[in-house]
């Protein structure tokens, strides 16, 4: 099968969150699946992101979709295309560009992997695509309320065959990567105060901000316009989540120092394997910030981690959400916790035993690598076209 790719393909490091990843996850595992990908190397699809006016990011947009039209009919003439798989946000999407690519009889498929946290609908650009990879349960009920096709598959994750061994030497503690958020810190500021020595890598632990990421703040607002910006958040969200953004204004911050004793340095790519495999318990963090759910509730999703961790053969302890129980066996090949008292729990019971620590390691890993690879998905995805 030949398939068209993109998957935030871009030679620019751009500021927005981590993005680089998931050309090489998509590519590898498009290869070790035996099919061939192909893409033109014309286009920035990271840079679509970037672009918070609306004038910039048409002009982006008419710009890359008639190089990414133009390179697939040609391509498509000399040797046919199977399907055009990708990765786009709602405002990269073209619905007419869409439309072009399916006129010479070419099937495209979406993935996208931040449904529940972004989406109370799925946004009407969407809607062009023939079938939709979605990796989160919570979010399925959308797509079938949208009347949309989409396959149930786990997040694409490929790790290189060297790395995939699970009798690790371990070398660090109860590891975390990821930056901080207000959800990650209330978690492990609790964690922390109850007794437990984090190793907490990530950015924006000892700032209070993510390291890296640029917020474009626009021109200073007159007092008419931030009132009407007010209205409209209401109008779109609901009084509530008004509530809750203004109230966190009042919400006490949790001082840099806590963390301070158990932030270590920010790890590179290959540091980052390392960590994940060699740590006594790597830790998976399912809750994210939201004003449509009280900071006390927050909601959960199953996140790339939950796929990637026991691939590399991790102790892994998550939190759970809905969906997990799909893709492992809890409590035998990962587990999980439901509040902080739990996790404290699952920590002191897991370093007090190694031997369950080795077996959740080599279970966990099999299920991941047999069940839930890039073939398996591809092959789901062949099924539903």
């Amino acid at each position: 099968m030949r398939i068209f790719l993109s998957c935030l393909q871009s030679k620019v490091k751009h500021p927005i969150p981590a993005y680089q990843f998931w050309e090489v996850y998509f590519k590898n595992g498009i290869e070790e699946a035996g099919h061939e990908w192909l893409e033109t190397e014309e286009v920035d699809w990271a840079e679509g992101l970037v672009y918070l006016d609306e004038e910039s990011l048409i002009k982006w947009r008419d710009r890359t979709w008639n190089i990414v039209v133009s390179a697939i009919k040609k391509k498509h003439k000399e040797n046919p295309i199977n399907l055009f798989l990708s990765y786009l946000f709602p405002k990269q999407v073209s619905p007419d560009a869409i439309r072009e690519i399916q006129d010479l009889g070419i099937p495209c498929v979406n993935f996208y992997c931040d449904n529940v946290r972004d989406f109370k609908h799925i946004p009407i650009e969407f809607y062009c695509f023939d079938l939709h990879w979605v990796p989160e349960f919570k979010a399925l009920n959308m797509y079938q309320h949208a009347g949309l096709n989409y396959v149930y598959a786990a997040m694409p994750v490929w790790i290189a065959p060297e790395y995939r061994h699970s009798n690790h030497v371990e070398n660090y503690g109860i590891s975390f990567i990821g930056s901080r958020d207000i959800q990650r810190e209330r978690l492990f500021a609790e964690s922390i105060k109850s007794g437990i020595n984090l190793e907490i890598r990530g950015a924006g632990w000892l700032s209070n901000a993510e390291e890296n990421i640029q917020e474009y703040q626009g021109l200073p607002q007159k007092v008419w316009q931030k009132i009407n910006n007010q209205k409209q958040i209401i109008n779109n969200d609901g009084l509530m989540f008004w509530l809750r953004k203004v109230s966190a204004k009042f919400v006490a911050k949790i001082p840099n120092q806590l963390f301070v004793p158990y932030v270590k340095e920010k790890p590179n790519f290959d540091e980052y394997i390392k960590i994940t495999q060699q740590s006594q318990i790597t830790l998976g963090v399912n809750r994210y910030p939201s004003f449509h759910y009280s900071l006390t509730c927050p909601n959960t999703y199953s996140r790339m981690r939950d796929i990637e961790a026991p691939m590399l053969g991790a102790c892994y302890l998550t939190e759970w959400t809905e969906g997990l129980e799909d893709l492992y066996e809890l409590g035998e090949e990962i587990e999980t916790y439901t509040s902080v008292e739990e996790m404290i729990d699952k920590i002191h019971y897991l370093i007090a035993n190694p031997q369950k620590r080795r077996t959740m390691r080599i279970k966990a890993q099999i299920k991941a690598l047999e069940k839930h690879n890039i073939l398996s998905t591809l092959e789901k995805i062949v099924r539903n076209l």
